[in-house]
């Protein structure tokens, strides 16, 4: 019997049909392929169709996507824009109320244009979705940890009973912030897509997303689409990706231990912190049942607008921007940045908190970034240090 190979194994493999024989991947950076005549065209004959180092690229995340076909495109929303383009005009659409800012803006203007109708939902609410899916549902959108709420989808249970009941509605999974590495959502769903640009790649020098689908018909659909359109990945960006791939795992591991450090020390304190890996999460239990890990995303609320644009500014390591999963660690306010584009007022509807600040751990020393984001809180004001111990203080609400 032979063993499978772990995930952690696979993602530095770099097995390739090269002539010579070279250990890493080549490059094929070029648009055309010369053909050995009009009627024999090879199996490439234009880069938009198809190169060799893309092929490359997009077996590598078949095999650790755990999918029988996989495909890489020019972004994560370009993931989305190529899966929307599976629906039909007026097809209903379920998705989550605790979405990446462009995801909710894509989905809502093919809503205004009449191109789906979509609903939007607490995806993280068992029941509400049982109850809103009909058999006009012809696509559900999940992502868990939602972002940046980090709520939980029982992803398990909403497969089994769309499975069952609703055969002809596609699932979908944004898998961005586990990555293959702690969640195969496959088992689950029809469709999982992250964008490369984050963990995969690792170090925001290349824009990138990733497909992958278990179904003949799914994959063909979705290449069609991909040639189509023209937005699959250069050959540049393709090898860069391949060889983000080869760190993902020591990268994120060591991503994962500042993030439950700092959620732990943040907690400490007296903030109200958004975490899987801590016991008091709410769905903590839910998480660990069918996620690997807990993964690099937290978010805190501090009670004030004001002193959370401090702390956001008043750091020096953590780098201020959109975006996570870079070997930097990345600080940022979603009300004021990646979630600006929801209207404040459906912001308000969703409880989604404007002082809400979200952290993307990279793979600095742990005491160097609490000790950053100690002083940035000093410096805000929200808290002080009383005989050496770092205190929080009671703020009013601005």
């Amino acid at each position: 019997m032979v063993k499978e190979i772990s995930i952690d194994t696979l993602v530095v493999s770099s097995n390739n049909d090269d002539q010579h024989n070279s250990s890493v991947p080549p490059l094929y950076q070029t648009t055309t392929f010369k053909q050995k005549s009009v009627t024999d065209m090879g199996q490439y004959d234009y880069t938009r169709s198809g190169n060799p180092t893309r092929t490359q690229l997009e077996g590598q995340l078949a095999k650790i996507m755990k999918a029988q076909r996989a495909f890489a495109v020019t972004s994560g929303m370009g993931c989305l824009d190529v899966i929307t383009r599976l629906l039909k005009p007026g097809d209903e659409v379920i998705a989550g109320d605790d979405l990446y800012g462009g995801t909710h803006r894509l989905l809502t203007l093919l809503n205004e244009k009449g191109a789906v109708n979509l609903k939007h939902i607490d995806t993280t609410d068992t029941e509400v979705v049982k109850s809103t899916l009909s058999e006009n549902t012809k696509m559900i959108f999940l992502e868990s940890p939602t972002n940046p709420l980090i709520k939980i989808v029982d992803l398990p249970e909403i497969s089994k009973y769309i499975r069952k009941n609703y055969p002809n509605c596609l699932i979908v999974f944004d898998n961005t912030m586990m990555s293959p590495l702690l969640l195969s959502p496959l088992q689950y769903v029809d469709i999982q897509y992250e964008s490369a640009t984050k963990y995969l790649n690792g170090h925001h020098d290349i824009m990138a997303g990733a497909i992958a689908v278990n179904d003949d018909k799914l994959g063909n659909d979705i290449y069609f689409i991909i040639n189509s359109t023209g937005c699959g990945l250069a050959p540049f960006d393709s090898w860069l990706l391949l060889r983000g791939l080869k760190t993902l795992s020591i990268r994120f591991e060591r991503q994962q231990q500042n993030a439950e450090k700092l959620a732990e020390w943040l907690e400490s304190i007296g903030f109200k912190v958004r975490y899987p890996g801590l016991k008091s999460h709410p769905q903590h239990e839910l998480h660990k049942s069918f996620n690997k890990g807990f993964g690099a995303v937290l978010s805190f609320e501090t009670g004030s607008i004001l002193k959370s644009e401090k702390i956001v500014e008043g750091t020096k390591i953590f780098g201020v921007t959109v975006s996570f999963g870079c070997v930097n660690s990345l600080i940022s306010m979603p009300c004021r940045m990646s979630h600006a584009a929801i209207d404040p007022e459906i912001r308000k509807e969703r409880n989604l908190p404007e002082d809400i600040i979200r952290l993307c751990l990279g793979i600095e020393n742990i005491d160097d970034l609490i000790e950053d984001l100690k002083d940035a809180l000093i410096l805000s004001g929200i808290a002080k240090l009383v005989d050496g111990k770092l205190v929080k203080q009671q703020v009013a609400k601005l």
